[in-house]
């Protein structure tokens, strides 16, 4: 079967780096299996392993990645260590909480990374587009007021096409952009250590701020005399955007804040704000049009790391109907989003 000169050079590539040569060691509960001396991966390395590599590495936390693939803890973990044996080496260092990748880890990320890519471009290649499909993966900042802008004007111009919007959480959408489920994603931008094989284009800047309802009684009191004496939403521990509201809170003395909910969910947010006295850390984007009605109200948290890029994520070699209008309408309309200032 003929596999794109992309995918051949990759696989040819991961066959080939030094860390992943043979070392015959046998497994627990697995058959020893034999290799061929022309072979340089072990043969019982599986697609799942790798998928299941990359997830930690991305998310760099065995709890988050397991709820994510709807399996238990010890079964991951067991998958990782199966890898681990198979390639002769650990990928991971434990760092408090946190997995971070061994200088092996990082190398073989990068060309695990490559070849899962040309190898869902290539099976891409075999699947018919009919009807002319688009997929798109929207964050929750951009869901509200920005994408649909997006979608109304790229009906206009592209009326054959049909638009197929994925929303969800940020990990999820990487995985699917990573392997070939959405041919672009719309929203923050990923930490460094995510964007191997992808490249992001800046739209424009956007904040994250502490809202209230708009007769919320505390709106008047430095933000953290408020926190400490109201219900708190915060962003999930998997969004991109709950690390830096962390650190705010920590700047104002306020670490172990424990959260009554946590969601980036507009309807459930809101309606939890409207009924009751909550504050909520939420991207400006997704509660845009209640500020512009008066329907919320914004304490004043002013820190420059509450800030950051907003814009579109694809795989560096992908290609893909209508995707280049999609992005030049996100680049028109990113014109006349209005600077946000905390």
């Amino acid at each position: 079967m003929h596999r794109p000169p992309g995918a051949r050079q990759n696989l040819h590539d991961l066959l080939h780096i030094p860390i992943i040569c043979h070392k015959e060691k046998p497994m627990d509960n697995a058959k020893s299996v034999h290799m061929d001396n022309s072979e340089s991966i072990h043969p019982a390395v599986k697609l799942r392993h790798i998928r299941t590599f990359l997830d930690i590495a991305s998310e760099g936390n065995l709890s988050a990645v397991a709820r994510r693939q709807g399996i238990t803890q010890p079964a991951l973990s067991r998958t990782l260590a199966e890898l681990e044996t198979l390639l002769g080496q650990p990928l991971f260092l434990r760092q408090g909480r946190r997995l971070v990748l061994t200088e092996g880890g990082a190398l073989f990320r990068r060309h695990a990374t490559a070849s899962l890519q040309s190898l869902e471009a290539g099976a891409a290649a075999l699947r018919p587009r009919a009807g002319g499909t688009l997929r798109v993966g929207v964050l929750p900042t951009v869901a509200s007021w920005f994408f649909p802008r997006v979608a109304l004007r790229f009906r206009e111009i592209r009326p054959e096409m049909v638009l197929a919007v994925e929303t969800g959480p940020h990990f999820h959408l990487m995985r699917q952009l990573r392997e070939g489920g959405i041919d672009l994603m719309i929203g923050r931008l990923p930490e460094a250590r995510d964007m191997a094989g992808l490249s992001f284009e800046h739209l424009y800047e956007e904040d994250i701020v502490l809202a209230a309802r708009q007769d919320h009684p505390l709106l008047d009191l430095p933000p953290a005399e408020a926190l400490a004496r109201s219900p708190l939403i915060l962003p999930p521990v998997t969004a991109i955007i709950r690390r830096p509201v962390d650190d705010y809170l920590a700047s104002v003395g306020l670490p172990n804040l424990r959260p009554a909910v946590e969601t980036v969910s507009l309807a459930i947010g809101r309606a939890i704000c409207r009924g009751s006295d909550a504050l909520w850390f939420i991207s400006r984007g997704v509660i845009a049009e209640e500020l512009e009605r008066g329907e919320m109200a914004l304490l004043p948290v002013k820190a420059r790391f509450l800030a950051g890029a907003v814009g579109t994520t694809r795989r560096q070699t992908h290609e893909a109907p209508g995707l280049e209008t999609l992005e030049e309408i996100a680049r028109d309309i990113a014109r006349t989003v209005p600077s946000t200032g905390g």
